[in-house]
């Protein structure tokens, strides 16, 4: 087996320009962190202007902030008016809530689809004049979008669609040799995962974890994902899903956060005579 060693890929994206989307905090810092730690000039973009700045002067001289929704067509036209040529784009942007399915609104469901699908989408279609043949293309999904968590059943359905983007775009995009993944994290350990805690425990329910490999994901490990998609020792992979969960999809069917439980319907079906191992 060959393993890349963090020395090989010292200096690997020197010269090329990337664009990480949501990157002021996070999953999306910390990619443009090792990005820029490997050569990179990076662009950077977030809604707000204060953590956004904060985030940059942190990145150093290589970092360029560009304040903007992706959710918003004309602020993506601002972003990409500031760039002339991209070798990397990831997708990062993106964010959802615990809800219980019948009390999700309208107004949550567009919200979260205007982020985390069209955002995506017409991030890498506005991209695409700017990218360069071999580029590589890394759309921020969720192992939430392989299997469903109670609460979670908007959020789960745009991850999901990332990932059959990604499938696409890879099949469109070969001709240029363009590379189109997705990235999967399990439950990382980031401001966005410590406030959906928060909510969670404040409505009373209870969060759960059955990460063989530990609690949360450390977000250095997705970020190191991040890098080997964009760099030269993946030019062969595209089209796929690259899962970072410290075991998380095979530890439990049902991933947390748990909801209250609720009665449920008679069946006519009888249960099995040896019940199912529970999860952890």
């Amino acid at each position: 087996m060959y393993l890349v060693t963090d020395g090989e890929l010292m200096g690997q994206l020197d010269g090329r320009t990337a664009l990480v989307t949501g990157g002021s905090s996070g999953i999306g810092l910390a990619i443009a962190r090792r990005l820029i730690e490997k050569g990179a000039t990076v662009h950077v973009s977030g809604r707000r202007s204060d953590t956004l700045h904060a985030a940059v002067s942190d990145l150093g001289p290589r970092a360029h902030g560009i304040v903007g929704d992706v959710g918003d067509t004309s602020d993506l036209d601002r972003l990409f008016s500031a760039i002339t040529r991209l070798d990397i784009v990831v997708a990062n942007a993106g964010g959802g809530r615990h809800t219980p399915f019948e009390e999700v609104t309208e107004a949550e469901f567009d919200a979260t689809f205007t982020t985390n699908v069209r955002g995506q989408f017409f991030t890498v279609q506005k991209a695409l004049p700017l990218l360069t043949d071999g580029a590589s293309v890394i759309l921020v999904s969720s192992v939430a979008g392989v299997n469903g968590s109670p609460g979670q059943s908007v959020y789960a359905a745009t991850k999901a669609a990332s990932r059959n983007l990604v499938r696409s775009w890879a099949a469109e995009l070969a001709p240029r040799r363009i590379r189109v993944n997705a990235l999967l994290p399990g439950p990382t350990a980031t401001p966005g995962i410590e406030q959906s805690r928060r909510e969670v425990f404040a409505k009373g329910d209870t969060w759960t974890h059955t990460t063989p490999l530990g609690d949360l994901v450390p977000v250095e490990q997705v970020a190191a994902a991040a890098l080997y998609l964009a760099s030269d020792h993946s030019t062969y992979i595209t089209g796929t899903d690259l899962i970072v969960d410290g075991g998380n999809l095979v530890a439990c069917p049902v991933r947390c956060p748990s909801l209250p439980s609720r009665p449920r319907p008679t069946s006519r079906i009888s249960p099995p005579s040896t019940p199912p191992p529970s999860c952890p």
